[in-house]
Parts: structure tokens; C-alpha cells; sequence
């Protein structure tokens, strides 16, 4: 027997009509914060970055592949990383399907990590993937918008992301406090020690490209990114929701071994 509350369909009419008008209601809110992310002022990117994608070396204006807006994922993929963090792989699970739409509505949409090509291209193979994705390894395009850290800023102990400060801990203090059971998780699931896998941090950007100029126009990052991980949205609408207790998630490869 269920300990949920239960009613008559009468009832679950009522509370369904009474959640329908504030679901309208975050509707319409939304649609006015994207509203207010399209007038946010643009900042003109004159740094060269240089990447390597499939077809080469790139720059960020290359990434745009011909249409005048470019979203990029920031996937937590660092150099010594032997395999993508299965967070940021789930959330990609969905790019293959929604690229060629935007692709045909004039935006582009690549991921970027700082591992090198081959791991990268290893993995899409894995994960069965065509989505672009392109290498910064060397560059410093994740440490300029803030997804990623030197091992000297993590020494000192507060980096910012999120557009705050953002301690990082990465191992047990005099207290006794150890790092967030996710982060020894993605840890070991990447191959790496919890300091080399925390160096990396998830988030998304956009991108204009008007006159041969790259504009940056957005960022965001934690929970700003729940939106784009599409697993979530049907998880919310789900009879017991999320139901997390943990670093649940697995690699879509990986559910059925052991």
C-alpha cells in the first residue's frame, strides 16, 4: 500500500488545475529571463584562441561552422583525464539529437575540453557521438571563462565560478572534512585524483559573430546548466522526481556491467 497521499480524480483535477496555473505562471517568467539574456550586453572577444577539431586547426570564429551564433558546452574532459565526466556525458547523450535543428536555425554548437584530440575522438567513439568537439589543450580559453584552473590557484584555495568564489576542497582538512562524495566519485570514474578531476568545472557559453567579430553574450554554470540536461526535465515531471541520494549516474554504457 502506497503511504503517498491518494484522492479521487475530482481531487487530483483540482490540485492539477491549481499547479497548471503556476506552472503558466514559470512559463511565462522564463520566457521573459530569456528575454533578458538576449539584451545582456555583448563583450567583443579579441583574443586568438586556437583549437583542434576533426577538420583541423580552428579558431573560435572556425567553430561557428557559417552561422552567426555558436553555443559552446564546457564538458570536464582535463588532459590527464582518461575518460569524460559522466555528468557532463549525460547531458551530451542529448546533443547528437538536437545539433542538425540548431545547425538549420543558424546556430552552431560544439563542446570543448582541454584533453587532447585523440582522447577526445577515443571517446565519441565510445559514446557513439557526431556532435563537434574540439580540443583547447594548451590554450586558454577554459581558464579565461572560468571552467577551468591552474594547479597554483587551486593551492591558494578560492577560484570563482558561478561569477563567485568557489572553494575547492580536494582533500581531508585538520578537521576532519573530506572532499563531496561526487568528487571522489567523478574522481574515479575519469581515472584521476579528486585535486587533478576539480581542476575541471562544467558550464556553457554563447556566442555572435557579426562582421567577422566573435562577441561573447552568455555564460552559466552548477545548476544553470539543468535546463540542458535533458534526463532532468523528464525526471522533474516523474511521479517521485529525482529521487537522488547521490552520484547516482553512469556513463550510458556502463548501467548494465557488473
Amino acid at each position: 500500500m502506497t503511504t503517498h497521499k491518494t484522492g479521487t480524480r475530482e481531487e487530483w483535477l483540482a490540485a492539477r488545475l491549481a499547479l497548471l496555473k503556476e506552472e503558466k505562471e514559470l512559463t511565462r517568467r522564463s520566457d521573459e529571463l530569456a528575454r533578458r539574456r538576449q539584451e545582456l550586453p555583448w563583450v567583443r572577444i579579441d583574443k586568438e584562441y586556437r583549437f583542434e577539431t576533426d577538420e583541423g586547426n580552428a579558431s573560435l570564429a572556425d567553430l561557428f561552422r557559417g552561422r552567426s551564433q555558436l553555443l559552446v558546452y564546457h564538458f570536464m574532459f582535463g588532459p590527464d583525464y582518461t575518460a569524460g565526466c559522466p555528468s557532463c556525458s549525460a547531458i551530451a547523450d542529448g546533443f547528437n539529437g538536437f545539433v542538425v535543428h540548431l545547425a538549420n536555425h543558424d546556430v552552431a554548437l560544439s563542446a570543448v575540453s582541454r584533453a587532447p584530440l585523440a582522447k577526445l575522438q577515443a571517446y565519441k567513439r565510445r559514446m557513439g557521438w557526431t556532435f563537434p568537439w574540439a580540443s583547447s589543450f594548451g590554450g586558454d580559453f577554459n581558464f579565461d571563462f572560468n571552467v577551468s584552473v591552474t594547479e597554483e590557484q587551486q593551492r591558494a584555495g578560492t577560484v570563482e565560478y558561478n561569477y563567485q568564489p568557489s572553494r575547492l576542497t580536494v582533500k581531508p582538512k585538520a578537521g576532519g572534512e573530506k572532499p563531496p562524495d561526487g568528487a571522489a566519485k567523478g574522481a574515479a570514474m575519469t581515472g584521476t585524483d579528486v585535486a587533478t578531476y576539480a581542476r575541471e568545472r562544467p558550464g556553457m557559453s554563447a556566442f555572435a559573430l557579426e562582421d567577422g567579430v566573435v562577441y561573447h553574450t552568455y555564460s552559466t554554470y552548477a545548476r544553470g546548466l539543468d535546463g540542458l540536461w535533458g534526463a532532468y526535465q523528464w525526471f522533474d515531471r516523474a511521479p517521485k522526481g529525482r529521487n537522488e541520494t547521490g552520484y547516482w549516474w553512469h556513463r550510458h554504457d556502463e548501467y548494465n556491467k557488473g
